[in-house]
């Protein structure tokens, strides 16, 4: 089939790199993947002169409210992905949830990441329970062989010999919903208990005017650098040097405690190389049993199937 495949491309993003995963399962599988950023389209009127100058057949979205509103009406089957930010905040606002609901009417399935996004789905959109499939995304890393950490540390303004350093890496779009500031605070008081301790942020600059703040915020805190995003095989080699990568965004519901206990359980770790070994091994080992990237292959196979011929199977 001709598949249109909606997405948020921008680039060195989640969003990005789910897309382009995606749309290599779908060509796997045989389709013709047109991939297109659903940023450049205001209406499903505009979406409409793309279907037909592409002969689409079928169409496939990634985010319920910012792509799949795109695909009502167009008398084409279509297929959608939860983003985390269809649940976490646009289902929180009542006529965007109205939106979301009517497109989930019309699709033929849905995809949620997690088993708690689906139960969030269900509640938010009782009608859709019949066609909400749970599949974790797929996990395959690249890292550049050629990639020098010495170096990305001296372009991070860190000019110290990497040896004996502890880089704990936050890779976000810098947003607030990702809330990159969380922990500077208390990673600019360890960096002062100790000067091996570097906490550093890395991603592309989404919101300008929260970019500006987070620049201010790092340059007075101690121990605490920024740098732009990384091609993807150098962001998969800068975690395989890091000491570890922390996650604070808001949609992960952090709380002070939680934030507390982080600075305990990160000096753990780091006096601990056993413990640091344990979580590694059990790391792969989630990541081979519950993020299988053959396996989200042949479910995307599958569920394309259902966007075949003009009604229900």
């Amino acid at each position: 089939m001709r598949l249109l495949f909606l997405a948020v491309l921008r680039r060195h993003t989640g969003n990005a790199v789910t897309a382009q995963r995606v749309r290599d399962h779908l060509e796997a599988a045989g389709h013709v993947c047109v991939l297109r950023d659903a940023f450049d389209f205001e209406s499903p009127a505009d979406v409409a002169d793309l279907i037909m100058a592409e002969n689409v057949e079928a169409a496939l979205a990634l985010h319920l409210y910012r792509g799949g509103r795109l695909l009502q009406g167009h008398r084409v089957p279509f297929g959608i992905i939860f983003g985390g930010t269809d649940l976490n905040e646009d289902a929180n606002q009542e006529e965007k949830s109205r939106v979301m609901g009517r497109v989930l009417e019309e699709a033929r399935f849905a995809v949620a990441f997690t088993e708690p996004m689906k139960e969030m789905a269900q509640r938010q959109w009782p009608h859709a329970k019949g066609k909400i499939y749970v599949q974790s995304q797929g996990i395959t890393t690249t890292p550049s062989a050629a990639f020098n950490w010495s170096t990305f540390l001296q372009r991070a303004d860190i000019h110290r010999s990497a040896d004996g350093l502890r880089v704990f890496l936050l890779i976000c779009g810098l947003r607030r919903v990702k809330d990159p500031l969380y922990l500077v605070d208390a990673f600019s008081e360890w960096h002062r208990e100790d000067p091996s301790v570097f906490f550093l942020i890395v991603g592309p600059e989404v919101d300008p005017v929260f970019t500006q703040e987070v620049k201010a915020a790092v340059q007075r805190a101690p121990g605490v650098r920024l740098t732009r995003e990384l091609p993807q095989d150098e962001l998969h080699a800068a975690v395989r040097n890091c000491c570890a990568v922390v996650n604070s965004s808001v949609s992960e519901g952090m709380s002070a405690a939680i934030l507390e206990e982080f600075v305990q359980l990160a000096k753990r770790l780091i006096r601990d190389p056993t413990l640091e070994r344990e979580l590694v091994a059990n790391g792969k080992e989630y990541v081979r049993l519950s993020h299988s990237w053959q396996v989200e292959r042949d479910v995307y196979r599958n569920l394309v199937g259902k966007l075949k011929g003009g009604s229900e199977d």
